[in-house]
């Protein structure tokens, strides 16, 4: 892809100019992406080692495509044709990791040719070209070992990968970063007034769960309950050691999530969602209290359902998007996998 559909002359931080649509859209909306190899002034090429698809997404290929091999096609057909890793059910990519390959002399990123980096913005707004047909992928796991190259824009972020953790365990935590940052913040805000909040996380066995979970306790929450779908989560859970209360239930009814919430000691103050299936907004609100807030993770979420469901029962709640970004969530993300074995056996029990 060498030529592009609209002219431009200078190159944008938030990557308009790899935009190959006629209208003007952002990378993560367009639907094909200039992959070419050569810089702008202000960009970076990445030598990619790993993606790693977000759990939306890979949950969805392997449904549709169950074997290993055709969900293999599926990745490259979509990065062939998009030109980005971007799900055309989910809408959601994931991230990789690389070394750095080429610096623009006016790239803002701070980065160096050599260094080993995790990319923090999404696949679905990163130009990416395979180049290894994903021969070393059987098409079964979230990461994927891959040969290719991606560009990062001005606005892109990117963390050096840490010497003390291996490769795979630091992806894992930085794919999903967001999440504990983000509920740190919402419960410092309710600790500044005084309160302990009960927090609820729906999937607080999952990457970004456990995170959540374990930065609610480090910033000073009151009751923690984490809300499984399986006993055999449930047990992983309880013997991390990261909830209060482990209670087992089915997230897209309602009614049962609002109880097994309620039965722990009372709503929750303060409800993330970290589950990858959809229909999960309902029970969230439910299991809010008044004046309460909802923060949802899930790249699963319909915003239009949980808007409205809000409004339908006459749900006084703040509802949050988590969008991946807080100042600062790869290095808090990755010092709570140090300090928490509870977190750290987790993420090395799914990985293995």
């Amino acid at each position: 892809m060498s030529t592009v559909s609209r002219v431009t002359t200078q190159s944008d931080p938030t990557g308009l100019h790899r935009v190959l649509d006629d209208a003007t859209v952002l990378p993560q909306a367009a639907r094909r992406l200039d992959t070419r190899r050569e810089l702008w002034p202000d960009e970076v090429r990445i030598r990619v080692e790993r993606l790693n698809l977000d759990a939306a997404s890979f949950r969805q290929l392997e449904g549709e495509h169950g074997d290993g091999a055709a969900v293999r096609a599926a990745v490259l057909a979509i990065v062939a044709e998009r030109g980005k890793m971007q799900n055309p059910v989910t809408g959601s990519g994931g991230m990789l990791i690389g070394t750095v390959e080429e610096v623009g002399p006016e790239s803002p990123l701070g980065l160096r040719v050599g260094q080993r980096v995790a990319t923090l913005v999404s696949l679905t707004l990163t130009p990416l070209v395979i180049e290894d047909g994903l021969d070393g992928w059987d098409g079964r796991t979230e990461q994927v070992p891959c040969d290719g190259y991606a560009v990062l824009f001005g606005r892109s972020i990117a963390a050096v990968l840490p010497d003390d953790l291996p490769t795979g365990l630091s992806l894992a935590v930085m794919d999903v970063c967001g999440a504990p940052a983000l509920t740190a913040r919402v419960v410092q805000q309710y600790v500044e007034r005084g309160a302990r909040p009960r927090v609820a996380v729906i999937g607080g066995g999952g990457k970004s769960g456990s995170l959540a979970l374990a930065a609610a306790r480090a910033e000073g929450a009151g009751v923690l309950v984490g809300v499984v779908p399986t006993e055999t989560e449930a047990a992983r859970l309880r013997a991390a050691g990261l909830a209060d209360a482990v209670v087992v239930t089915d997230a897209r009814d309602p009614i049962a999530l609002r109880d097994a919430v309620a039965a722990t000691g009372g709503a929750a103050d303060v409800t993330v969602v970290c589950v990858d299936v959809p229909g999960c907004e309902g029970g969230a609100i439910l299991a809010t209290a008044e004046g309460g807030t909802v923060i949802f993770f899930s790249m699963a979420t319909s915003f239009s359902a949980a808007a409205l469901g809000a409004e339908g029962v006459a749900a006084d709640v703040t509802m949050l998007v988590g969008n991946g970004y807080v100042p600062g969530h790869a290095t808090y993300a990755l010092e709570l996998l140090r300090t928490n074995t509870g977190v750290r056996g987790l993420f090395e029990g799914r990985l293995a």
